[in-house]
């Protein structure tokens, strides 16, 4: 009675959404060529092989962490969620080159604000994979993270379904 009583009330139970931070085909992370994300090592979560060179946040919350190279942003949402975006597989060897940081450590930032632009056919010549990864870095603390994948997205289209 107790937990339906909290359901009732949006305490326990109450989904959360991320959306996707950049356009493209969103894909399973067991798709990813890199077994530290396919493997769900850092989290689960989605990956989305951009069209465009332009990242926004997906989620209201705080920056923790802007890498200066511009290719990661580790991010905390306003409920509670980690959630990670690395633009590009080994892309911190490119040091910051073709990267723009939009944002610093501890801005807060809301849904669809402009965080990482980027040279998507620049990182593409140079031989670099630029799917984006987006990890909830905090699995543990979730019930279930439900990826939205096989389908072209727009960037703040529902990406991943979060439930505590």
């Amino acid at each position: 009675m107790f937990d339906n009583l909290k359901k009732k009330l949006g305490i326990a139970g109450a989904e959360r959404v991320v959306v996707s931070p950049v356009a493209g085909q969103a894909v399973p992370l067991s798709e990813v060529s890199d077994p530290t994300f396919s493997e769900e090592i850092l989290g689960k979560g989605a990956a989305v092989i951009p069209s465009e060179g332009k990242i926004v946040s997906p989620v209201d919350g705080i920056i923790d962490l802007m890498f200066e190279t511009g290719h990661a942003v580790s991010m905390r949402s306003n409920d509670g969620a980690e959630v990670l975006i690395h633009v590009g597989l080994d892309t911190v060897k490119l040091a910051g080159k073709h990267y723009t940081v939009h944002h610093k450590n501890g801005d807060k930032v809301r849904a669809g604000e402009l965080l990482i632009t980027f040279d998507l056919d620049a990182i593409k010549a140079e031989g670099y994979d630029p799917i984006t990864l987006v990890i909830i870095c905090n699995t543990e603390e979730f019930s279930s993270v439900h990826p939205h994948t096989g389908t072209t997205v727009a960037a703040l289209d529902t990406l991943l379904t979060l439930k505590k």
